[in-house]
């Protein structure tokens, strides 16, 4: 019996592989992308895959585009046709269509495995009605309210950096700054986000299980070995137990756990405060609170809100393991870029710590922080410069034929208008490489100069990102919920930080490598095998 069921098993297996080979053959003879020019195939497996992520920013993505042209192809997993386009009119039609192009189904179990399945991973009807219900949370008043935390644990930060970036001769002493910045942004989405303090800031203390499963989950990354890759192709193949499945498992437990007395906390508390003595009715007026998850849990309590303004519990528990990591990952990482960028640029650290120090106070508004002009210019550039992805990707769910800006010649020296896909095509949204186009920014578009936001160039309003003329939020209906925290948070601890340090690189600058594992960190090249890491000498700043 058992003999019949491996045979059985191992047929409809070989049948499954054999039906998906045959389904990407038609695609490869009958894609329109088939016709375009690009790069050449380095691998059967990988394709250009490979070379693209071994790539230092994925720069790869620029050198195609300026051999190949703005439109082209490139080989994806098995050799699979994807496009690459620099054209911000089809960039703004592949954005703001984002039902006709969505992440690929491979790319959505990664981030089910890393993230969970919040509102990162959602598509289509399920992704609009999340983030309907979502957005208040990141609306401008509801970021005004939070201020008072991040600036709380920014001065905390700054305190304690005070002592520990020093030796026992007072002298600066070497200092992981990404280190440092991970565990601020940490307990600021913490408390921002679920109304729970971590207290990472506090190194005595042992760390917890939830901390110890953000770690395996940021550091776990997905392993470029065969199996791995052949998972990502065959779905059947994700039930295949390895190394990184058993780690994500544990540390996807461990979330769930935490999720789970998150929300038994927040229902008690609701319960407590919000429901009416006599009628044990919570009304919408009740609905209020400064963290996410207390607004999504008196939402879906409120018995004057119709169900369908209400996430499910289930729901509401899959953005706590989405929130707690793009909310402080993401952040952190650009922050410590930001203060890279300020040590290769002293004079701008300068001129930046001259506008800071103008403010009396040590906590000011959100009003206050976003009337800094100079400020402004420093983190539009940092995420200009230094985006914590830098490229997406995007799937075509049906034929389509998308709009351009400028024509291109096909490999058959036809000149073409607009591109068409097939569905199934794979589209790549080059995010870093559009930040840093010369056709679009200037022969400078490489430094970093936050003095190019005092005047810039009329062609960035046609980039179609949410924010700032740049693609690191994204735009569309898919750009990142929390674009006005993560602006927030980047000011507060820069205005913080830099009124109280100078800040100077404690490497050679050209040991600095960045790469995109989960999302684009910086690494040392002479600690091959290292963590990510930023080395700074940090200074107590006197004022003369």
């Amino acid at each position: 019996m058992s003999q019949r069921l491996i045979l059985s098993a191992t047929a409809t297996l070989i049948g499954f592989v054999l039906w998906k080979i045959g389904k990407h053959v038609v695609h490869q003879l009958t894609s329109p992308l088939r016709n375009l020019n690009g790069p050449r195939s380095t691998s059967w497996l990988f394709g250009n895959i490979r070379d693209l992520f071994k790539s230092e920013e994925m720069v790869l993505l620029e050198e195609w585009s300026q051999e190949h042209g703005q439109t082209l192809k490139f080989y994806g997993l098995l050799n699979r046709l994807s496009l690459l386009t620099m054209d911000l009119r089809a960039l703004n039609h592949i954005l703001t269509h984002s039902m006709d192009y969505q992440k690929p189904k491979a790319i959505r179990y990664s981030v089910s495995q890393i993230l969970g399945k919040g509102v990162v991973y959602v598509e289509g009807p399920q992704h609009r009605h999340q983030r309907k219900i979502m957005n208040p949370a990141f609306g401008p008043g509801q970021v005004r309210d939070l201020t008072e935390i991040i600036l709380a644990k920014s001065i905390q930060l700054r305190d304690i950096l005070m002592s520990e970036s020093k030796d026992q001769e007072g002298n600066p002493k070497r200092t992981d700054i990404l280190s440092w910045m991970s565990r601020v942004s940490l307990d600021i989405i913490g408390l921002a986000g679920f109304n729970h303090e971590f207290n990472s800031l506090d190194t005595s203390k042992k760390e917890n299980e939830i901390i110890e499963a953000i770690g395996t989950i940021i550091s776990a990354g997905i392993a470029g070995n065969v199996v791995s890759m052949l998972q990502l192709w065959m779905s059947p193949l994700w039930t295949i137990p390895t190394d990184f499945g058993r780690k994500i498992t544990v540390a996807q437990q461990a979330m769930g756990r935490f999720g789970d007395e998150l929300l038994r906390d927040a229902k008690a508390a609701v319960m407590a405060s919000q429901c009416d003595e006599k009628t044990g009715i919570v009304e919408k007026r009740s609905v209020q609170g400064r963290d996410l998850l207390s607004l999504l849990v008196r939402a879906n309590m409120a018995t004057d809100i119709p169900d369908n303004q209400k996430l499910s519990d289930e729901d509401v528990l899959a953005q706590v393991p989405t929130f707690l990591i793009t909310g402080h990952e993401t952040t952190s990482s650009t922050v410590t870029l930001a203060l890279f960028a300020l040590t290769q640029h002293p004079e701008v650290q300068a001129k930046l710590r001259q506008e800071l120090l103008t403010v009396e106070s040590e906590t000011p508004s959100m009003d206050e922080l976003l009337a800094l002009p100079y400020l402004d210019g420093v983190v539009r550039e940092a995420l200009r410069v230094h985006p914590h992805m830098p490229s997406t990707i995007r799937v075509a769910m049906k034929d389509d034929v998308i709009p351009l800006d400028t024509p291109f010649t096909d490999k058959n020296g036809q000149v073409q208008t607009e591109i068409r896909v097939s569905k199934g095509d794979h589209i790549a949204v080059p995010i870093l490489a559009i930040n840093r186009s010369e056709a679009l920014w200037g022969p400078d578009a490489k430094e970093f100069k936050p003095e190019r936001w005092e005047s810039p160039p009329e062609s960035l309003s046609n980039i179609p990102g949410v924010w700032g003329h740049l693609l690191t939020f994204l735009g569309g209906p898919r750009a990142c919920i929390g674009y006005r925290f993560a602006l927030i948070e980047m000011k507060a601890l820069l205005f913080t930080l830099v009124r109280a340090f100078e800040f100077t690189l404690a490497v050679p600058a050209g040991d600095i490598v960045m790469r995109a594992e989960i999302i684009q960190l910086p690494f040392l090249r002479s600690e091959p095998g290292s963590h990510s890491q930023m080395p700074l000498f940090i200074k107590p700043y006197h004022r003369i």
